[in-house]
């Protein structure tokens, strides 16, 4: 990954990102650590292998805290460690998801739940627990959506419902913690091509279709994500909050 920008700011900052060992998650690792700054993160599956890989990049691993998002006391516990490991927390990216596909006809209770405690819940305790590290010496939450709400996509419902909790949730957390010097915004990539949406849902048929949506003729990458999330963690936004920052080529329009 190369940097397009350097934010001299955010060396020597403390970052929790969930999700942080994959896909996207690991690309905002990478940009961090390519900042200067320090990252804790956390995830279900093991990525022992990433850190050393990132040692081996930039002279120091990432911190990697095994957790389930879903588990609130596990998230708290993870954040509060990653503050005593590095120092004062600076940046929360809350960026795991589940987007599992799911026909709205026939999901259940517990299925809902199950969608809503990673896409949504998770989100909210996260920012709570970030924000009494934050709260009256600065910082920045940055809560992935997702266009797909913005679509009207069918599919999903459940996590599209939850993409658009999270813009709303983003707006009222700017407002009730403005106050305090913490800036709450959202970011809401399109179609991203990781690996797992090449393995699982991008056809050729898929992506010619999504193409025709965009402005831009160009495949959105990671790198695209990370620049704008760094750019939200940054000063260089120091006054944007309770904004929602769209990523996506030009599919759907803001304001």
């Amino acid at each position: 990954m190369h940097q397009n920008a350097t934010f001299h700011d955010l060396a020597g900052k403390t970052v929790f990102i969930t999700g942080g060992g994959s896909g996207i998650g690991a690309a905002l690792t990478q940009g961090f650590l390519a900042q200067g700054a320090n990252v804790g993160f956390v995830q279900r599956s093991d990525a022992s292998a990433f850190c050393a890989e990132m040692a081996a990049q930039f002279g120091r691993a990432p911190l990697f805290i095994p957790c389930d998002i879903t588990d609130t006391e596990q998230l708290r516990n993870a954040i509060d460690q990653t503050v005593s490991h590095y120092g004062p927390l600076d940046v929360l990216v809350n960026n795991a998801a589940n987007d599992k596909r799911h026909d709205a006809a026939t999901i259940d209770g517990d299925f809902w739940d199950w969608s809503q405690a990673i896409n949504l819940k998770s989100y909210f305790f996260a920012c709570q627990q970030a924000f009494g590290h934050m709260q009256n010496r600065g910082g920045a939450i940055i809560n992935f959506s997702s266009i797909s709400y913005m679509m009207g996509n069918a599919g999903y419902v459940s996590y599209t419902t939850a993409n658009a909790g999270i813009t709303g949730m983003t707006r009222s957390l700017a407002r009730e913690f403005g106050p305090m010097a913490v800036r709450v915004n959202a970011l809401a990539p399109g179609w991203v091509l990781t690996d797992k949406q090449l393995e699982l849902w991008a056809t050729p048929d898929a992506l010619a279709d999504h193409m025709k949506r965009q402005c831009l003729q160009e495949h959105l990458k990671p790198q695209d994500i990370v620049d704008a999330t760094l750019f939200l963690a940054s000063n260089t936004s120091r006054m944007m909050t309770g904004q929602t920052m769209v990523v996506d080529g030009g599919v759907v329009g803001t304001g």
